[in-house]
């Protein structure tokens, strides 16, 4: 069973994550229970998961476009994005653009090929919630976040880069 890093400390997930159908029939979604769905099932199926009573959550792939979101935002609690190797950076952008350009609020959460030495970047880029694979070692992880004590580059955490926050002295 995969572990949840919220806010970096070990957290319980209620979130039910949905695969894509085999197929190409899409997966049936449960009437109760918060979920997390493909975002082609959110586009296929929007009204449908809108009229349920739980929250709701979307997983951007590989390939999705974060500006597909852009008008629903509001609908949903989580916006899981997959990693599908540890070497695509285009998770670190959807999630600066979800928080930047967006202003998104609620959780983004990393899923997939990502590696605990990523977590601070991650974290600095608007990801605040982390599920790790079966086998990742959580205190390991948890370790990672503090392996900088700061960055000199600006970030959705820290908006100000190092060298303005120093010349800044009282």
């Amino acid at each position: 069973m995969a572990t949840l890093i919220k806010q970096r400390r070990f957290a319980a997930d209620s979130w039910r994550t949905l695969e894509h159908g085999s197929g190409g029939i899409p997966p049936a979604v449960p009437d109760a229970g918060d979920v997390i769905v493909p975002l082609a099932l959110w586009r296929a199926r929007r009204d449908e998961l809108l009229s349920r009573q739980h929250r709701l959550g979307v997983r951007l792939e590989r390939g999705d476009d974060v500006e597909a979101l852009a008008g629903d935002l509001s609908h949903f609690a989580v916006i899981a994005i997959e990693f599908a190797k540890f070497a695509d950076g285009r998770g670190f952008s959807s999630a600066r653009l979800l928080r930047e350009r967006y202003g998104y609020a609620g959780e983004v959460r990393a899923i997939g090929e990502f590696l605990p030495d990523q977590l601070p970047l991650l974290e600095r880029c608007g990801f605040d919630a982390f599920v790790l694979r079966d086998g990742q070692d959580v205190d390991e992880s948890l370790r990672a976040f503090d392996d900088f004590s700061d960055a000199y580059q600006a970030s959705v955490t820290q908006p100000v880069p190092l060298f303005r926050r120093r010349s800044v002295r009282p």
